[in-house]
């Protein structure tokens, strides 16, 4: 064994520097490394991680790619900071610890297994398939919004949940436009919809499991908003790991596009609840 591969200098981000850095960046163009156990996984981690537990790193090396920055966390920094030694010292070329691990990670968190939800994405389909997925966990959260509002009696509630409902239409018509621009297809929205089937809501997870999860009261608008950016969380997770398992390049981009648009879903979300 090459000891000397754990001495090997390597940058640290703090959560702030890591979280612009990913803002910023494309997920395609970086690798967001979590090193803890699988349990640990679960209970909650970084959306679009890639879980390699630090045990099995050495032998699973070869599944990530040592030209793209590599930001490498587990529970506090510590296993983190061995597993980027061990990464600078097998030649990747940019690679960051960061410091404080998911502990000091103020942003939206994800939850569940690493494959959670991934049975709607054999990773096999062709980019229209992808598409007519993707606007069927939309509509089933805009179904879900829609169902909240004779549920609240707050006004300001049921006022957002209406603007909710509204922002997962604009994604519904860009997905629908791309989906139109690569098939080429001479169809009708009402016609497209018809093969809409939404077994979940966006993230993997059914309306139930998201309520229960986060137990949010509903008549207040903030625990809205924040319900909200929990869900566009699951969601960028979803497709950031559907594109990291998909071999086909066209629907790698089409699940690489979704994402980047629920990361402008989740600024949105923010300007809402600053605005409250």
């Amino acid at each position: 064994m090459r000891w000397k591969q754990f001495f090997t200098p390597v940058k640290s981000f703090n959560a702030e520097e890591a979280k612009q850095f990913m803002d910023r960046t494309s997920g395609e163009a970086f690798t967001l490394l979590d090193v803890r156990q699988p349990a640990e996984y679960e209970s909650e981690h970084i959306p679009g991680a890639t879980l390699i537990p630090l045990p099995d790193l050495g032998n699973r090396i070869a599944e990530l790619d040592a030209g793209k920055p590599t930001i490498v966390y587990c529970a506090i920094g510590g296993r983190s900071r061995v597993a980027s030694q061990m990464l600078a010292g097998k030649g990747f070329k940019e690679v960051f610890n960061l410091s404080g691990g998911i502990k000091a990670w103020r942003s939206g968190k994800a939850v569940g297994r690493e494959d959670l939800g991934l049975d709607l994405f054999s990773g096999k389909e062709s980019p229209e398939e992808t598409l007519l997925v993707a606007y069927s966990l939309e509509e089933g959260l805009r179904k879900f919004y829609l169902s909240m509002i004779p549920k609240v009696e707050n006004e300001n509630s049921r006022q957002l949940f209406e603007k909710l409902a509204a922002i997962e239409v604009n994604h519904q018509n860009r997905i629908f436009d791309e989906y139109v621009k690569i098939s080429g297809a001479s169809v009708s929205r009402d016609e497209f919809a018809i093969n809409v089937v939404a077994p979940a809501m966006e993230g993997g997870l059914t309306t139930e499991e998201y309520l229960k999860l986060y137990q949010p009261d509903l008549d207040a608008p903030e625990e809205v908003i924040s319900l909200a950016m929990a869900i566009e969380f699951q969601a960028l997770d979803l497709y950031q790991r559907a594109a990291d398992r998909t071999e086909i390049e066209d629907n790698k981009n089409a699940l690489i596009q979704i994402a980047n648009e629920e990361r402008a879903h989740l600024e949105q979300l923010g300007n809402l609840f600053d605005n409250l």
